[in-house]
């Protein structure tokens, strides 16, 4: 059970305090953007990704949670069916709190806080990224080195044919400085 915060609540009580945060949510399914306080918002955000987490497992038990803090079942429904299609794949962070400025007439922060409903794109490993950068480096050292005479192709393919297998037999080393004027460098590659 989550630990009540300290200090004074939003509103004055608890009560109050549950019921404002119900409305603010429901307001911000409703409209995916609301602006508020940034107290308010902050104390939103919780509360709403809390919320989005039960519509994302979609079964019976978690409409009845939703239903247990949003009375609105025309908003539940909207969560449920609109709202949590659009962030499946995503694993957090439904909401952003973007601040505003100062209310004009107390001076309050503002801010505004909406839902996140854009595609992820999720990001390739640090190792797969790795590898793909030092293969991709690789490939074009090969391809740009240029062909100045056959005695740097001949060399140049026989350096190669030794770090990607070993050859034992001086014979298979020949055959390959034969072949090597009339292959391109490209061919050893595949």
């Amino acid at each position: 059970m989550p630990k009540p915060t300290k200090g004074p609540r939003l509103g004055g009580g608890p009560a109050h305090e549950r019921l404002l945060l119900a409305n603010l949510a429901a307001a911000l399914f409703t409209h995916e953007r609301i602006q508020t306080t940034e107290t308010k918002a902050k104390r939103l955000r919780p509360l709403a990704e809390r919320l989005i987490t039960f519509a994302k497992r979609g079964d019976l038990h978690a409409r009845r949670r939703v239903l247990a803090t949003i009375a609105d079942k025309g908003v539940v429904h909207k969560l449920f069916t609109e709202i949590a299609p659009q962030v499946e794949d995503r694993e957090g962070g439904y909401t952003r709190i973007t601040k505003t400025g100062y209310r004009k007439g107390d001076n309050a922060p503002m801010a505004v806080i909406e839902l996140v409903l854009e595609p992820v794109v999720k990001k390739p490993s640090a190792k797969k990224a790795a590898a793909a950068k030092a293969a991709s480096d690789e490939k074009p050292a090969k391809a740009a080195k240029p062909v100045a005479a056959e005695e740097d192709v001949v060399e140049t393919q026989a350096e190669e044919t030794e770090v990607d297998a070993p050859v034992e037999d001086a014979a298979a080393e020949d055959t390959a400085a034969e072949e090597a004027p009339e292959a391109p460098a490209e061919d050893d590659a595949k």
